[in-house]
């Protein structure tokens, strides 16, 4: 049995538990037949399960939960209120001989708030983003975005999670209204169509519909649906999305909790995107083609495509 928690906030170990790190947190809860090397640094509130080993270059964060069966090799930072699901595998050596030790090992981050489920494999170098969920059994073989929700072999991404801890984000799309406010000012913008017996024909006048003067233009087609594009803020510059054919996606993050998808799927739809608003495309169909008017010619130094950074730089404003 386990020993009982003290009110000296000493943590719980089980007598079968070999505990070699003289780094564990307040009210850890460690169980049966878990071996800890020296080297390890476990955190406050961490719950591992039974027959869990920890290696020596291993960091785990506040409130992490690793279930029974994990194997936590040298190379893996895990932050705060990661889960870890039973017998998920992770990887430092991505080619293995017997008898031989690696030069170094790949360096595996997982990152607050994310979530590997059971019988994942995770390949060494890899980052789990902020709060993205691996599927059960999922092969994780690139970094995952933060929020993104992957399954499959080799692992792809199949929807995002919200900021709240469950479900994922609502998707919306405009059907009466002219104009529909979104997050980071964002608005869904309905534009003018007109449809005779020579066909439709779909427009935009600058201050009526079309929010700035554009400066440049591109479209984006021929992405296979499982590929994302996107996954950046603009400094200053504005965007205006309407997707000509098919149909795609877009997840709009203000930064500041605020997160919805949208789902253009008509071109008599237009997305506005203003400045510092995270932007993330997927979900396109085959026959998707998007079209993206700018407020500025291009410019790399506009650009934020660290998710990190952009917090930070929202977090300045």
């Amino acid at each position: 049995m386990s020993e009982p928690l003290t009110p000296d906030r000493s943590p719980t170990r089980h007598p079968t538990a070999i505990i070699e790190s003289p780094t564990i947190g307040s009210r850890a809860r460690i169980y049966a037949f878990t071996h800890i090397f020296p080297g390890a640094a476990i955190g406050d509130d961490v719950n591992i399960n039974d027959h869990v080993l920890v290696e020596n270059d291993v960091t785990i964060g506040n409130r992490v939960t690793v279930k029974s069966g994990v194997q936590l090799w040298d190379g893996l930072d895990i932050e705060d209120d990661v889960f870890i699901g039973p017998n998920a595998t992770f990887v430092n050596d991505r080619f293995p001989r017997s008898g031989k030790q690696p030069d170094r090992v790949g360096r595996t981050t997982l990152r607050c708030g994310c979530s590997v489920g059971a019988n994942a494999t995770i390949l060494s170098g890899v980052t789990v983003g902020l709060k993205a969920v691996v599927g059960a059994g999922a092969v994780v073989t690139k970094d995952v975005p933060p929020f993104a929700v992957v399954v499959g072999n080799p692992a792809n991404i199949v929807g995002y999670a919200s900021t709240a801890d469950a479900g994922t984000a609502a998707t919306v799309t405009i059907e009466q209204a002219e104009i529909r406010d979104l997050v980071g000012g964002a608005q869904l913008i309905a534009l003018s169509r007109v449809e005779d017996l020579r066909g439709a024909l779909i427009f935009a006048e600058v201050g009526d519909k079309l929010p700035f003067v554009p400066q440049r233009m591109f479209t984006v087609f021929g992405v296979k649906s499982a590929e994302v594009r996107g996954e950046h803020a603009h400094r200053t510059l504005h965007q205006f999305l309407v997707c000509l054919a098919g149909s795609c996606h877009v997840i709009i993050d203000d930064g500041r909790g605020g997160r919805l998808e949208v789902a253009l799927d008509r071109p008599q739809v237009g997305l506005h995107i203003p400045p510092m608003v995270w932007a993330t495309q997927y979900k396109h169909s085959l026959d998707a083609v998007l079209l993206v008017l700018a407020s500025l010619k291009y410019d790399a130094d506009d650009y934020i495509r660290d998710y990190d950074a952009f917090l930070a730089t929202m977090a300045e404003l």
